[in-house]
């Protein structure tokens, strides 16, 4: 069993800036620090719009967790067992191996998962935007649906294609419907002497009254004005009720049902279940209770 100093679960913000500064605080001593993430890079999840327009290429949103952390063991894979008490730590890497770990200390940060609700069609018709291959995938869906309209002379058929549907208003929707609405001005304009921007439909759905929900107001208000002087359709207090075949459906019944061939989930995070399943305390809402100095009580 290999013994570590400081096991750290989680390569997201959280995790790799706590291995960064624990090797800035260790620097020229001997403790032994062990991150596992299950991917071999971090995510600079800000700059996922951008990824996704390709206003910034992808591959300027990662960095290799081994660059970025020199002097910080790096394991990829996924904890299996994680016992606090016995500080003991089972690990699957990607070759399907079995790694037992011990640790003094433990530094917990798995991250979020999307939030998914039980909506009849949206596991179907629907894709996150969490991860730098669902940004990579929704622009080539973009372009490619630019391509299947410009092919067709059936104008409701063309609307179809051309229809964007984001579900969630916080910050990921907001600017990954903003940068995609650029990419296909910009688009047609370079390459799509037939279509023209009223073909495109683009629509935002919020539950809460406004957007950027737990935002400054004068944000969420700036970030109005700028997406309707866009043409983008925004529908707050809102929630999406089904999209079944691509059908969208939504609780604000003035707005008719209409066929969206891109749906977006964008509507929030939640914990992951790594916490709750080894025991630790979490609220309501799966979060783990901590002290000032983000320790677990007890």
């Amino acid at each position: 069993m290999n013994q570590y100093d400081v096991l750290i679960v989680g390569g997201g913000f959280g995790g790799a800036f706590a291995a960064r500064r624990l090797e800035q605080l260790l620097r020229g001593r001997g403790e032994r620090v062990l991150l596992v993430a299950g991917e071999n890079f971090f995510l600079f999840s800000p700059l996922l719009p951008e990824a996704a327009s390709g206003t910034l290429e992808p591959r300027h949103a990662v960095i290799p967790l081994r660059e970025f952390l020199p002097r910080t063991a790096v394991l990829t894979g996924r904890v299996t067992a994680l016992d606090p008490a016995a500080r003991r730590a089972t690990i699957v890497d990607l070759n399907g191996d079995t790694h037992e770990v011990a640790f003094r200390s433990l530094i917990l940060s798995p991250g979020s998962v999307p939030t998914t609700l039980p909506i009849p069609g949206l596991l179907e018709n629907a894709v996150g935007f969490k991860t730098l291959p669902d940004a990579i995938w929704l622009r080539n869906r973009v372009l490619r649906q630019l391509d299947a309209a410009d092919a067709t002379d059936d104008l409701a058929l063309r609307r179809e294609l051309l229809t964007f549907t984001f579900i969630g208003g916080g910050y990921s929707g907001v600017e990954a419907l903003a940068e995609l609405e650029s990419l296909t001005r910009d688009a047609l304009r370079r390459a799509y002497p037939r279509l023209r921007p009223n073909d495109l439909r683009w629509v935002l759905v919020e539950a809460a009254p406004t957007l950027l929900p737990g935002l400054d107001p004068r944000l969420a208000s700036y970030a109005e004005r700028a997406l309707r002087r866009k043409a983008v359709e925004l529908h707050l207090s809102t929630r999406l009720e089904s999209c079944v075949d691509g059908i969208v459906h939504l609780s604000d019944n003035a707005v008719a049902p209409y066929t969206s061939a891109t749906i977006v989930w964008t509507a929030g995070q939640r914990p992951s279940e790594l916490p709750r399943r080894i025991g630790l305390p979490v609220d309501d809402r799966g979060r783990v209770p901590v002290d000032s100095y983000l320790r677990v009580p007890g």
